[in-house]
């Protein structure tokens, strides 16, 4: 099993908050920083200094961390052509020394494409995929080669597939409800599916889609890792969850009764992950929505996670 900590910067937290969480997730021993990749906060309230640019920020972080995977859950396929986004992503690989996941979904807040400008079509499937078909293409074409690329959505011709990253399969996390795209693309281009914010049984339902669709086109689906995000609220006592909760400007009820979340201390915490892993699940995104709260990662880190089974 894996643990990793994932943020909504887009809430309100500049550049400085994510590398002061990040240090100390590295510090504590998480496998991983993730963060979303939006423009636009989505809660009410102020949106402080505004959204920061994923992978901007990641390669920040790369460089001034040394241990903790880097990653995006997810980025949208309409915030960034494909060409550049693979020499984005490939260059801040090379910058962390192979540290770096990479996912990528459809892209569904539109509010925030109004807001900065950014095209929003109506249909996003056949653009993601065109997307990871030339990403992947790209990065697997041997130097000295080139790779071209023609579909209904973007034309690559003659590119010399550079830079390379230094890992040689970087991590695609493709992730989603869809009962038969999502999947499908998954089992194609993926090698982790993620399903976030939804109950056990939906977990379980959305899983055996996943492996069902490897299957389909002959892939075994043991080589899929199956990952879950549970947006997470993490304390000692009852008192610390509830401040927690306030900060947030919601009832600690509110978030007791989501299907999908991760409320309580350890025991709580190692009863849920438990559940998760008899599911199938190889890897937990616990999302911590305040980022300057560092004493929740450390609470997490230091109580909860020596006990989290590995």
């Amino acid at each position: 099993m894996e643990y990793c900590l994932f943020t909504e910067p887009q809430e309100g937290f500049d550049y400085d908050d994510q590398l002061a969480f990040a240090l100390a997730a590295e510090r504590l021993g998480f496998d991983a920083y993730f963060r979303s990749d939006h423009y636009l906060r989505m809660a009410p309230g102020d949106p402080g200094p505004g959204g920061t640019d994923a992978w901007t920020t990641l390669a920040g972080l790369a460089r001034e961390t040394s241990t903790i995977r880097l990653g995006t859950l997810v980025s949208s396929a309409t915030h960034r052509i494909p060409g550049v986004l693979a020499v984005q992503v490939a260059q801040v690989d090379r910058m962390s020394g192979g540290r770096v996941e990479f996912g990528l979904g459809t892209g569904w807040f539109e509010r925030e494409h109004h807001a900065y400008g950014i095209p929003f079509p109506a249909k996003r499937f056949g653009i993601l995929e065109e997307q990871l078909e030339i990403i992947t293409g790209l990065w697997q074409t041997p130097v000295g080669e080139r790779f071209d690329f023609s579909g209904r959505h973007y034309t690559v011709e003659d590119s010399p597939a550079l830079p390379k990253p230094v890992q040689s399969r970087v991590p695609v996390i493709v992730g989603g409800g869809g009962p038969t795209r999502t999947p499908a693309i998954a089992a194609r281009f993926a090698t982790e599916f993620n399903i976030g914010f939804v109950a056990e049984d939906v977990v379980a339902e959305k899983f055996a889609g996943v492996r069902a669709a490897c299957e389909s086109i002959g892939r075994d689906p043991e080589t899929l890792k199956l990952s879950v995000a549970m947006p997470t609220l993490a304390g000692a006592t009852e008192a610390d969850l509830e401040r927690r909760a306030a900060n947030l400007g919601r009832p600690l009820e509110g978030f007791r009764d989501a299907p999908g979340g991760i409320v309580g201390g350890r025991d709580e915490i190692m009863a849920k992950v438990e559940r998760l892993r008899a599911l199938g699940a190889e890897r937990v995104y616990l999302q911590l929505l305040d980022i300057r709260d560092l004493e929740q990662v450390e609470f997490l880190g230091s109580e909860v996670l020596p006990h989290l089974p590995r």
